[in-house]
């Protein structure tokens, strides 16, 4: 999973449209998901994303049309670029581009440098009578990569055995891989092209509205 990120530098994880190109379509079937083991679903995928996204070689996140997938660490600079149309946060909240909301829960994430789900919903008040909407908060700051997942963590029975699902911890794209990575010496235009040739090349059958929609 990690070479082939670090192959083609964007890497969806699930189908989207584009024939091909998804972890999903390039993961064996048996691989994908090996049926019930234990009383639990067993997606080995879905266990692996954790260590490849803990590695500090790519990001992971909901950046893919709201969906979950991969952006190797060379390609940062310019996606970062791209989709915050070279601005820092602060200027986009003061033009007002930014809930409030979400800015309150990304200052959270913040101040702690990285957060898991259940704790960031408590300090931000996402609980019963509180906040509402926290996927939809957490995923749009996701595509407009203020908000990344560095590992998930998960609950371990008496036995010291994971089970359930991950937990996803949340950070900062600063945060995780430091500014200095993140530093692009390209405009916004110059580094949307030059992702679009990329894909280009690595998608030659894609027609321009799916790559555009592709890159946001």
């Amino acid at each position: 999973m990690e070479r082939l990120i670090q192959a083609l530098g964007f890497l969806p994880f699930f189908e989207n449209g584009i024939p091909g190109f998804s972890l999903e379509e390039y993961t064996p079937q048996a691989l994908w998901y090996n049926g019930s083991v234990d009383g639990r679903d067993d997606w080995p995928v879905w266990d692996w994303k954790g260590p490849v996204a803990s590695t500090g070689r790519c990001m992971y996140g909901k950046f893919f049309q709201k969906k979950a997938g991969f952006v190797s660490r060379d390609w940062l600079p310019d996606f970062l670029n791209v989709r915050r149309n070279g601005m820092t946060f602060d200027e986009w909240y003061e033009e007002g581009l930014i809930f409030y909301k979400d800015k309150a829960l990304l200052d959270a994430v913040r101040m702690y440098g990285a957060m898991l789900t259940p704790h960031l919903k408590m300090q931000c008040n996402y609980r019963k009578g509180g906040n509402t909407g926290f996927e939809t908060v957490v995923t749009r700051l996701m595509m407009q990569t203020w908000l990344c997942i560095s590992d998930f963590v998960y609950r371990l029975d008496k036995f010291g055995r994971e089970y359930g699902w991950g937990v996803a911890l949340y950070t900062t794209p600063e945060a995780q891989f430091g500014e200095d990575a993140l530093f692009c010496p390209r405009t916004p235009d110059e580094s949307r092209e030059r992702i679009l040739d990329h894909l280009r090349s690595l998608l030659p059958d894609a027609d321009e509205k799916q790559l555009w929609k592709m890159l946001g």
